[in-house]
């Protein structure tokens, strides 16, 4: 080898060993000094280094050995330094798994079970944006709160976005890239956009469509088609009066020309 590449592979190794150094120093735990500044960081529990944005930490709790991936950003409140009242806002369960680049903003309440992980990237929040006023920037209307809860068990996969107002289930399934809102039952899979139960648990059957499992399947939309003068159109055309649907009427009227009375026999 020669003398640049082993100048390389040390310089390599040195740098891997030194940013393996910062990541442990900088990752926040219940002994770390930026830890204290929690509502309640459970035993064992860490957000890893390099760390999202974060405020509002005295609203947030994180259970016992809850792993935080890497830039997740975690808040309560508009912004630092705001007086939230004497409840916690965002309370995360213990020995969850939350997915690097993640969010959870809460505003008002949003809580998380135990034993829930996430993908990568998914979004968590209780506060929307509204568009009440159409004159009015959408962003400059104020924004509503409706809490968020997630059953423990659940697993909730990459880039999925939940919505302020919903309620997830013990032990379901988010698919990748839903998009969540409403209430969904325990033991459910939960897919789409708008996100609808796809599958839930049936003891003794096992996992099934929801009209599998005792609920009507969706019924199924009629075709629309354009209304004529003169009733509603059949499939030869619009129906005219005088005989049942899908036969033709004898003409009458003017359009029937002068009787003709039978031939003799």
């Amino acid at each position: 080898m020669s003398l640049r590449g082993v100048v390389r592979r040390a310089a390599g190794s040195l740098i891997h060993r030194l940013w393996a150094a910062i990541r442990a120093a900088g990752t926040v735990s219940p002994a770390s000094p930026a830890g204290y500044r929690f509502r309640r960081l459970g035993e064992g529990a860490c957000l890893s280094f390099p760390v999202g944005a974060v405020f509002g930490e005295a609203w947030i709790e994180i259970g016992d050995h809850t792993l935080v991936g890497e830039r997740v950003s975690i808040s309560a409140g508009m912004g630092p330094g705001v007086d939230l009242g004497p409840n916690s806002i965002v309370r995360i369960g213990g020995s969850c798994s939350i997915g690097r680049g993640s969010h959870i903003v809460g505003h008002q309440s949003i809580d998380i079970g135990d034993h829930v992980f996430t993908g990568p990237y998914v979004y968590i929040t209780d506060q929307n944006h509204v568009y009440d006023d159409p004159e009015m920037p959408i962003g400059r209307q104020w924004p509503r709160n409706n809490p968020v809860s997630i059953g423990s068990g659940s697993w909730l996969g990459t880039g999925a976005i939940i919505l302020p107002g919903t309620r997830i289930g013990r032990q379901c399934v988010v698919a990748g890239g839903a998009v969540v809102r409403g209430e969904f039952p325990d033991h459910s899979v939960i897919a789409g956009i708008p996100a609808k139960v796809v599958r839930h648990y049936v003891p003794g059957e096992g996992w099934l469509p929801p009209h599998l499992g005792g609920a009507e399947p969706p019924a199924p939309e009629t075709p629309h088609r354009p209304e004529t003068s003169g009733g509603p159109e059949t499939p030869d055309g619009p129906e005219t009066s005088g005989g049942p649907e899908g036969e033709a009427a004898e003409p009458t009227g003017a359009l029937a020309g002068p009787a003709v009375p039978p031939s003799p026999a």
